[in-house]
């Protein structure tokens, strides 16, 4: 799940009110929680239960990976491939761990908690903070919030969605991918992420005819390194 938050003009401030980190943080919760509506929608077009599909909003948690996931089983994937391609897209969380850590300072017994609600999200609000009272109340009001509503709108899409038939008939296998792209197009801002996009593309579209269906997912991963590498070529000459 992606979302851009722009610092407020208050960054800056020791004394930044409560109030507006709440009500940034609110605002950031309840507009991306929302969208679990879609995933549960995917779920169901993945023909996941929907136990299974709310177990995976409320262990997993962080869209991105989850609309890989069932986007990858859709198009008939095995779930070996298709939880290794949605791995590799949750490694980020690690390195956003990392700093949130130095940020936040938590208590070690509130740790393995909050690691659950690492995300793009949590991670955005909390380092647009400028102290580290400021950075737990955002991170928490954030991952809270978002947290109670995703789990609470992917039930009622799984539901819906469910309560309609097959979901193809419908298009809503096609929920997962539209919605991947969707959360991916505005990441692609500087011109060395669109070649890694562009090399991925090509990656996918050449093995798809000759490799079993997920792995051509897992191929793309190769795009970072061989962008880097025409990089550091250039840079060489």
């Amino acid at each position: 799940m992606t979302v851009t938050t722009q610092p407020s003009c208050a960054e800056g401030r020791a004394d930044r009110p409560a109030r507006a980190v709440l009500r940034d943080s609110l605002t950031v919760g309840v507009g991306v929680g929302i969208s679990g509506v879609a995933f549960g929608a995917a779920g169901a077009g993945a023909h996941l239960t929907v136990a299974q599909t709310c177990a995976l909003s409320l262990l997993v948690f962080t869209g991105a990976s989850q609309f890989a996931l069932v986007a990858a089983l859709a198009a008939g994937a095995a779930p070996l491939a298709a939880v290794a391609g949605a791995l590799f897209l949750g490694v980020r969380n690690a390195f956003y761990g990392m700093r949130l850590a130095e940020r936040l300072h938590l208590p070690v017994a509130l740790r393995p908690l909050a690691a659950q609600l690492v995300i793009d999200e949590t991670a955005a609000v909390t380092l647009a903070q400028p102290d580290r009272r400021t950075a737990r109340l955002g991170f928490t009001a954030t991952g809270v919030s978002l947290f109670a509503l995703w789990n609470l709108s992917t039930l009622l899409g799984a539901l819906g969605a469910g309560s309609l038939g097959d979901p193809a008939r419908y298009g809503l296998d096609a929920a997962g991918p539209a919605v991947f792209l969707a959360l991916l197009a505005p990441r692609l801002r500087d011109p060395r992420e669109r070649r890694v996009a562009a090399v991925a593309v090509v990656l996918v579209l050449a093995g798809t005819p000759v490799l079993p269906t997920g792995v051509p997912v897992l191929l793309a991963l190769a795009a970072v390194p061989l962008v880097g590498l025409a990089a550091r070529g250039r840079s060489g000459r």
